[in-house]
């Protein structure tokens, strides 16, 4: 199975295919707009579009698993998006990363690259997964890692 071969609502409601993004490096981040890395927007919108006319997107996934830290309504986080960190880069509806209703995208990419000591959980707010133009290859990055330290892997 494709890691691409999802489809998603994005934050406005209209339905979007990650294969649009297909023969793309992607990077997936679990989002929240009440976080201490929620500045990190910043340094993936500066990313975004540094590299995006060279095939390279940044898709965010607002979560409320940590912390209850994006409690806001699908309006409310893109108004916080758009109102203090210029986001451009597709933002998507809220989603659960683990657990039992966890999304199978997520299910597949923590598979695809466990985080230290091979642990599948997503530990926190702003985990990173770097997904290889084709699509084989998904390197994990911790909450801490800064967007602008990827710079290198993407």
């Amino acid at each position: 199975m494709s890691l691409l071969n999802f489809e998603f609502p994005l934050i406005t409601g209209e339905m979007k295919n990650l294969s649009d993004y297909e023969g793309q490096v992607v990077l997936v981040v679990n989002t929240a707009s009440n976080c201490g890395f929620t500045p990190q927007y910043e340094g993936l919108e500066e990313i975004y579009r540094m590299y995006k006319d060279q095939g390279f997107v940044v898709l965010g996934f607002p979560c409320n698993q940590f912390g209850h830290q994006e409690p806001g309504s699908e309006a409310e986080i893109s108004d916080f998006l758009s109102h203090n960190y210029t986001v451009t880069f597709p933002v998507f509806r809220k989603i659960l990363v683990n657990g039992e209703e966890e999304h199978p995208f997520f299910r597949a990419l923590k598979t695809m690259a466990p985080g230290t000591m091979g642990t599948k959980e997503v530990k926190w707010n702003f985990t990173k997964f770097l997904i290889s133009r084709d699509g084989t290859r998904v390197e994990r990055f911790a909450s801490s890692k800064r967007p602008e330290k990827l710079v290198a892997s993407i």
